[in-house]
């Protein structure tokens, strides 16, 4: 027996809650409800049910999508014709977005999400996407070529940590950003101390 294919307002529903939903559990993480993301989507609860039978698949799907959403962004950043602004704007972007990332993925796994199925294929991806950008950057001189993906990435983690919790400030944010690519930066200017 055929599957119907999906009706426009499904998916348009679908699409929604889930931008909704992104929004909801990056703003309020574990606190979140099911409840909330149905009323600001404009469906019934049970509309929301009906697509994702529960929080856990919800957040999964939430996940997900953000993760092939930051993927895109990096592949098409990755045809840049100027490999060192994509990559520093790219890792900039990255960490502006981190709490709300950080909110989502503690929701995920306080459901009972499993980082390490479906959901933790994202961040290896983007793992993957930032390594291409650092290489452009690398291979167009924007970058150090005295570090790899494991250096860049602790560093892009740290930082986006320290600023999901501490909660700094747009102003101490940028700064902070400014000092990771000075450090970033080739030549010897970084070991120079500043006047």
């Amino acid at each position: 027996m055929a599957t119907q294919p999906t009706r426009a307002d499904a998916r348009g529903n679908r699409a929604r809650i889930l931008e909704v939903a992104e929004e909801v559990f990056g703003r309020g993480g574990s606190a979140a409800s099911t409840e909330e993301v149905a009323r600001l989507a404009g469906v019934g609860i049970a509309t929301v049910f009906r697509h994702f039978p529960t929080k856990q698949i919800l957040l999964e799907a939430v996940v997900v999508r953000h993760f092939d959403r930051l993927c895109r962004r990096a592949q098409s950043l990755a045809e840049s014709d100027d490999p060192g602004p994509a990559f520093f704007d790219f890792f900039g972007q990255i960490v502006a977005d981190a709490a709300g990332k950080l909110a989502i993925i503690e929701a995920f796994t306080d459901a009972g999400g499993d980082v390490n199925g479906k959901a933790g294929q994202g961040p290896r991806d983007l793992r993957e996407a930032v390594g291409v950008l650092l290489r452009r950057a690398q291979d167009a001189g924007a970058v150090r070529t005295d570090i790899g993906l494991d250096e860049v990435h602790a560093l892009l983690v740290g930082v986006s940590r320290a600023v999901a919790h501490i909660r700094l400030d747009e102003r101490a944010r940028a700064r902070a950003l400014e000092i990771i690519f000075d450090g970033l930066a080739p030549g010897d200017s970084w070991r120079q101390p500043r006047s």
